[in-house]
């Protein structure tokens, strides 16, 4: 099971369903990452975090623990 937290810079890729319960699940879906929706990851951090991604026609930087509830497709 492949995360975003896994996918290297330059890739894109599309989310299968987002992990967890509660308002972080909800944070997440409300930044627009949601089932089916197109992301590219741009760059991380030197440590991996934050990563830095392209969704929805956005920019937008997710901490490593929500990247890891991200789950994608194939």
């Amino acid at each position: 099971m492949r995360t975003l937290r896994d996918i290297k810079p330059g890739e894109t890729v599309k989310v299968a369903k987002v992990a967890g319960t509660g308002a972080v699940r909800r944070r997440i879906m409300d930044m627009g990452i949601t089932k089916g929706v197109s992301v590219k990851v741009i760059k991380t951090a030197p440590l991996g975090d934050p990563v830095e991604i392209t969704v929805r026609g956005y920019e937008l930087s997710l901490r490593k623990a929500d990247a890891e509830m991200v789950i994608l497709e194939g």
